[in-house]
């Protein structure tokens, strides 16, 4: 602190007679950025801080280089950017000075420290926050074996074409795109490619009013729940099932009611009652079963004959790479009982966060109507980069590359796999980019995780996925999206071994 108040005394002493000394900036070591950039951040931080006031000489570019160690035509790149910014003005060979119409935070009284406050924790009951999820380490790109789910491969990735997509879309031709609030309206050039190359894979044909973006399908479910239920209204869920959506349902009021899974997914003969059920009927999650033909068939039949309304969750179908991919379920809907949830957070990355819902008109305008309460639309830049994304081929190529990718992966891991006689649960004959795994008696797989984490590898402990009337810590998840497929034999080997340590 004496040193801070020395280093302002010394600048306001300075100031407006002589440069800042350079001794006065540094780069903070870990940032990531360019040089420039972060010469920029640097100086930009400085004024909105109220550190460089207007009027102040800055240091000429050759000492300030000299100061940092760096190139001199690095930081004269970046005083020239700050110009064009006005948070610096050149004076011929005066110098630079911060300009007199920078940006300047507003400066106010600091508030006086005060205790927690409102205990909102008591006031709202937890409803949220007390939900069971899946965690993993913010770290987890540094460790060698990491079996998560649904993470990018930055090696599987079209940086290249994904940047031209972004850059175009921020070109002056899509402005109205980048910068329009479209109230309840979507990207219309991205709504058609939906319409046209999508959905046309999975069976599906539909109209742009049946058609609703989201922020990924978290997004769609939440939209969906909110829309079909609440308190005095029944919803079914598959056990184990997707953690996510339990998340949404408990706190809402809706009655929960878990159906236990088997190899072919949700049983029809086991729904009844239910206002909405909930299924993964493509890749069940976790389990990666797939629902037969005559089966989603037999639940159509059920939700027609009992007046039930099915959500479609379709969330990882693109990557059906051992077998061709089945009809979506919205594909044999008859009546409109399908409300259909897509997503391009598998396919693309899933910091991505754009999803779709499919449903009848009606269902569609009561969501779009939701939505706009909530968020608006998803935001127009990302909408239109997928578009082009789309449009350009670069989706296609991408989901190639990955099918191709994972296929290895996959037959890593069941050699692998049955080599060190790990018991796998379900893996499901289509693809997909995970195992479900069962551990021997007596192995509590959150323990199991946890030291794994000491030898490098991360794996999914089961117990979020099942209901917590039927809960069970026998059962993990591996998932091969994001590990290098020469790592697999050793990770698998560590599992094996801390199992067989935790036995004994």
């Amino acid at each position: 602190m004496e040193a801070k108040r020395a280093l302002d005394l010394d600048l306001t002493d300075v100031r407006g007679a002589m440069p800042i000394p350079a001794e006065a900036f540094f780069l903070p070591p870990g940032v990531a950025g360019t040089l420039q950039s972060r010469i920029r951040a640097m100086v930009v931080q400085g004024i909105l801080a109220g550190r460089l006031r207007p009027g102040d000489k800055m240091p000429s570019s050759r000492g300030l280089a000299q100061h940092l160690g760096i190139s001199r035509i690095t930081v004269t790149l970046a005083y020239a950017d700050l110009v064009s910014s006005d948070y610096l003005m050149a004076k011929g060979r005066s110098g630079y000075f911060v300009s007199d119409t920078a940006p300047r935070a507003q400066e106010f009284p600091l508030a006086p420290k005060r205790d927690e406050g409102v205990d909102f924790t008591a006031l709202t009951g937890a409803r949220f926050s007390r939900q069971l999820r899946l965690a993993k380490p913010d770290d987890w790109q540094t460790y060698p074996y990491p079996f998560i789910y649904g993470q990018a491969d930055a090696s599987l990735f079209d940086h290249q074409n994904w940047r031209h997509c972004a850059l175009r879309a921020l070109g002056k031709r899509d402005f109205a795109a980048l910068t329009s609030d479209y109230y309840e309206r979507d990207d219309p050039i991205l709504i058609e490619h939906i319409l046209r190359t999508i959905l046309p894979r999975r069976g599906i044909a539909a109209r742009a009013e049946e058609v609703l973006l989201t922020m990924g399908a978290q997004n769609a479910l939440w939209i969906a729940a909110q829309v079909l239920l609440g308190p005095g209204r029944r919803a079914l869920v598959e056990n184990p099932g997707y953690p996510g959506l339990r998340a949404i349902l408990e706190p809402s009021g809706t009655e929960v009611v878990p159906v236990d899974v088997d190899e072919d997914g949700l049983p029809p003969e086991r729904v009844h009652g239910a206002d909405v059920v909930f299924t993964t009927a493509s890749h069940q999650c976790p389990t990666n079963a797939t629902m037969p033909v005559a089966r989603r068939v037999a639940l159509l039949e059920a939700a027609s004959r009992e007046g039930f309304v099915i959500v479609e969750d379709d969330y990882e179908f693109e990557m059906s790479f051992l077998k061709p991919v089945a009809p979506a379920l919205k594909s044999l809907d008859r009546e409109g009982r399908v409300i259909y949830a897509g997503s391009f957070s598998k396919s693309i990355f899933p910091g991505l966060r754009l999803g779709y819902l499919v449903a009848s008109p009606s269902f569609i305008a009561e969501a779009r109507a939701l939505r706009a309460m909530m968020l608006r639309h998803p935001p127009g830049h990302i909408q239109r980069t997928v578009a082009y994304f789309l449009a350009d081929g670069h989706y296609d190529a991408l989901i190639n590359r990955m099918r191709t990718a994972f296929r290895r992966r996959r037959q890593a891991m069941e050699e692998a796999i049955a080599e060190n006689g790990l018991s796998v649960a379900g893996q499901g004959g289509f693809g997909g980019s995970s195992i479900w795994m069962r551990a021997p008696d007596g192995v509590d797989t959150e323990v199991l995780a946890q030291n794994l984490r000491g030898e490098g590898v991360l794996i999914e402990p089961g117990r979020a996925f099942f209901h917590p009337a039927r809960s069970s810590r026998q059962f993990y998840r591996l998932a091969y999206s994001s590990i290098a497929v020469g790592r697999i034999p050793e990770g698998i080997a560590r599992i094996a071994s801390a199992m067989a340590g935790i036995r004994r």
